[in-house]
């Protein structure tokens, strides 16, 4: 193994404000980026995706639980296999309280082609809590480009799956899909802000552009709405 330099208290912060110089200027990138993300136009949703849930059979707007923001994270979990994937396992492991998102009207749910009588042993082995839905029998998967009736070139042949992330808005009953990301565009998610800045509205903070959508759930703007997760009226 090879370990960094030992050095001098005075060399490594000198080390250190050098390498600040790079941070601050790919936080300013990151911004400028998402500012863009969020400039994408959007596709409205006409499809009538039917899902199963805890309480049965859902919507796509009963996904949104009265939201209006979508984020759904396409967790690897084959109608054929026994356990839902274990890189999407770890994935899922380290999200957040959804109190935070909730907060700001928006909703994480996951999403798998495994019925829903596979996912619910799975779910309960794990732990989790977050709402998990079944797209077994409808085209969610395959529209969203996540699960594919060919290989994926590597000679293995059949049916294959893909982990990824895709965002949704809501006007009223309308949906619109404004986001999708796959496979390395996942680096990094997990946390609160990070979901948010995948999305239409973002994190809803007043120093972000385009600008409007901080005000557009007509409530206090970011960190002046920052409760503990038991603190917030849902």
């Amino acid at each position: 193994m090879t370990l960094p330099r030992i050095v001098s208290r005075e060399e490594w912060r000198a080390a250190r404000e050098e390498l600040l110089v790079g941070e601050k200027a790919a936080t300013r990138a990151r911004d400028a980026l998402n500012a863009n993300r969020r400039r994408l136009p959007m596709v409205e949703i006409d499809e009538e995706y039917v899902f199963e849930g805890g309480d049965g059979k859902a919507t796509l707007l009963d996904l949104f639980a009265g939201r209006r923001q979508l984020v759904v994270y396409h967790f690897m979990f084959a109608p054929e296999w026994d356990a839902g994937c274990r890189s999407c396992s770890a994935f899922v492991d380290q999200i957040g309280h959804l109190a935070h998102l909730r907060a700001r009207s928006t909703e994480l749910a996951l999403v798998s082609r495994a019925p829903y009588t596979k996912i619910l042993p799975f779910k309960a082995r794990m732990g989790w809590t977050l709402p998990w839905y079944s797209s077994y029998g409808n085209e969610f998967n395959h529209d969203f480009q996540v699960s594919f009736e060919e290989d994926a070139g590597d000679g293995g042949g059949g049916p294959y799956e893909r982990p990824g992330v895709s965002c949704f808005l809501r006007d009223r009953e309308r949906i619109f899909h404004t986001y999708s990301t796959f496979d390395r565009g996942l680096d990094g998610l997990g946390s609160t802000t990070s979901f948010l800045d995948l999305t239409a509205l973002g994190r809803q903070e007043e120093w972000e552009r385009p600008e409007g959508r901080a005000s557009a759930l007509g409530a206090p703007a970011g960190s002046d709405r920052v409760r503990y997760h038991d603190e917030y009226e849902d």
